[in-house]
C-alpha cells in the first residue's frame, strides 16, 4: 500500500489540484475533508478538465476502498473481476491509509500464505 497519495477538498478548483498528483507521479487524487475522510476519488479524467471546476462536481463520490484487515489476495482478486487499477485503503471510519495498486495487491497474494 502506497501512503503518499495525493488529496484535495470538496471546494478546490481542478486547475489547484492537477499539478499535486502530477508532481508525485499519480493520475488521481483522493477527495478527503479535514478529518482525512475520504469523500470521493478524482479520477484522471476530472484532473484533466476545465480548471475552474469545482472539485466536488468532477469528483467520483463513495469510492470504492479496502480496509487493512482485507488480505492482498482478496484485494487482488476483487480488482481483477472488475477491472480496477487499484482502490483506496481506509479505517472503519473512512479515514484515509493509502492506496493499493493491483500489481502491488497480486505480488503481495503470491506470496500469502495458502489457505
Amino acid at each position: 500500500m502506497r501512503t503518499d497519495v495525493p488529496t484535495c477538498r470538496l471546494d478546490e478548483r481542478v486547475g489547484e489540484v492537477r499539478t499535486r498528483p502530477r508532481a508525485a507521479g499519480w493520475s488521481l487524487a483522493a477527495v478527503v475533508n479535514d478529518d482525512r475522510v475520504v469523500l470521493g476519488l478524482l479520477e484522471r479524467e476530472a484532473l484533466e478538465g476545465a480548471g475552474d471546476t469545482r472539485v466536488e462536481s468532477v469528483m467520483r463520490p463513495t469510492p470504492v476502498t479496502f480496509r487493512p484487515h482485507h488480505g492482498a489476495g482478496e484485494a487482488a482478486e476483487w480488482m481483477r473481476s472488475r477491472g480496477a487499477e487499484g482502490a483506496l485503503v481506509t479505517t472503519s471510519d473512512g479515514v484515509l491509509l493509502g492506496f493499493l495498486w493491483r500489481d502491488d495487491a497480486e505480488r503481495a497474494a503470491a506470496r500469502e500464505p495458502a489457505a
